[in-house]
């Protein structure tokens, strides 16, 4: 594993030595004071080349063990990671794109991104000894939450609004968890949250709580660059809610630059909800010479993953991707639910609503001429569609009803 140098705040600066805090920093507070695991890059650069990976035969993140704060000995038997990088070239050409990637994060295990951040932080559980997890979710942090705690063999104890979808909580139940069903929006399951784990020492899996799941994020960064031979595409982009996962992909090809295997990092976009884009207020905000602010404000979209309207990790999403001279921007949900049907219609795969933001904000980029013709692009889908069946009945529309005769196929089909 690695050996981690350092904790430090985002916010003020101050350092911590590896693993004296578990959240954040104790003067600036859990949404201002979120924490970055640093190495010894020059270390690592002299014991590591870009073709180490490429050596091991574990098909997952944890191929990147020397990279992380635990070690695989810590790990759960679910393989997160390694998941495929698809290439699109006749829809790259058809976007006037020299190159499209979609890197299809919803066959990890339970189905999304998040079991990246979740795979690092139960073995940083296990490796602290705490004995159950805890989180507070819009859905699928939660799963991935339950999921692994029953692979585990820990309890877990879940939060989410009374609201999410029945999909998501009847995976949550089948997997075993306690589930809270709070009655209230994601802010008020998170603030119960984290009541519990300072009550009962659970460990608080919340994104933009630990920063273990950072650690976990950043390898879809790693994946891509090994994937494409050792380069980065001009441009990611990616769909936010909370900031946690956009942020791990931003550090981790800010760590591909530090260890000297890649010369620079490509720009990252985040795409919002138009009717929460709470990470998005903040960036203009930044952007025009304000403060970073922890944001709350009210959420209302279809898509509900990313549905978020108190971002627990916006000050590290902000001051992250602005260093890439990325951004971020809205789409609406007619935008959304449009780039369900045309993601799985054009590139076969299937997404749910908050991850095919990602590519109604790819489209609405290529429209403003932001990411410019003749680039790569590679595009994160971070969830399945099977996690949000009513987004993809909105998308696909109804089934022709017909008399079970070979006829009226005919006669449909017009031939």
């Amino acid at each position: 594993m690695g050996e981690p140098t350092v904790f430090r705040c985002l916010s003020c600066g101050r350092e911590y030595g590896p693993w004296e805090r578990d959240y954040h920093c104790e003067r600036c507070g859990p949404l201002k004071g979120g924490l970055e695991v640093l190495y010894d890059y020059g270390a690592l650069s002299r014991s590591l080349s870009p073709y180490s990976f490429a050596q091991t035969k574990r098909f997952s993140l944890w191929r990147y063990e020397e990279l992380l704060p635990v070690g695989y000995e810590y790990a759960v038997d679910l393989r997160a990671g390694w998941t495929p990088l698809y290439s699109r070239p006749e829809l790259a050409a058809e976007l006037g794109l020299s190159g499209l990637w979609i890197k299809d994060d919803s066959l990890n295990p339970t189905a999304s991104y998040k079991d990246r951040a979740t795979a690092v932080a139960i073995a940083a559980a296990r490796y602290l000894g705490k004995s159950a997890l805890t989180c507070a979710s819009t859905g699928n942090t939660a799963s991935s939450v339950a999921g692994f705690c029953a692979a585990a063999g820990i309890p877990a104890y879940i939060f989410v609004p009374a609201s999410a979808p029945r999909p998501k909580i009847a995976q949550l139940l089948a997997f075993g968890a306690t589930v809270f069903a709070v009655e209230g929006d994601y802010s008020d399951a998170q603030k119960l949250c984290r009541e519990a784990r300072e009550r009962f020492g659970w460990y608080d899996r919340s994104d933009g709580a630990s920063p273990m799941t950072i650690e976990g994020n950043k390898t879809a960064a790693f994946e891509i660059w090994e994937q494409l031979g050792g380069e980065v595409p001009d441009y990611v982009v990616v769909s936010v809610g909370d900031g946690s996962i956009i942020s791990g992909i931003c550090k981790g090809f800010w760590e591909l630059v530090q260890l000297g295997f890649s010369q620079e990092s490509p720009r990252i976009y985040g795409v919002q909800a138009e009717g929460a884009a709470a990470v998005v207020h903040a960036f203009e905000r930044y952007r025009s010479g304000g403060r970073i602010l922890p944001a709350e404000e009210p959420a209302k979209t279809l898509a509900d993953s990313i549905g978020v309207g108190s971002p627990q990790d916006v000050v590290r999403a902000v001051k992250y991707v602005a260093q890439t001279d990325g951004g971020f921007i809205t789409v609406s949900d007619q935008e959304i639910i449009a780039a369900v049907g045309e993601l799985a219609r054009r590139a076969g795969v299937f997404a749910e609503p908050a991850a095919a933001a990602s590519y109604a904000g790819l489209l609405k980029l290529l429209r403003e001429g932001t990411i410019p013709e003749g680039t790569r692009v590679a595009l994160v889908v971070t969830g399945s569609g099977l996690k949000n069946p009513e987004g993809a009945l909105q998308a696909g529309g109804e089934p022709i009803r017909i008399p079970p005769r070979i006829e009226e196929v005919e006669k449909t089909l017009e031939l």
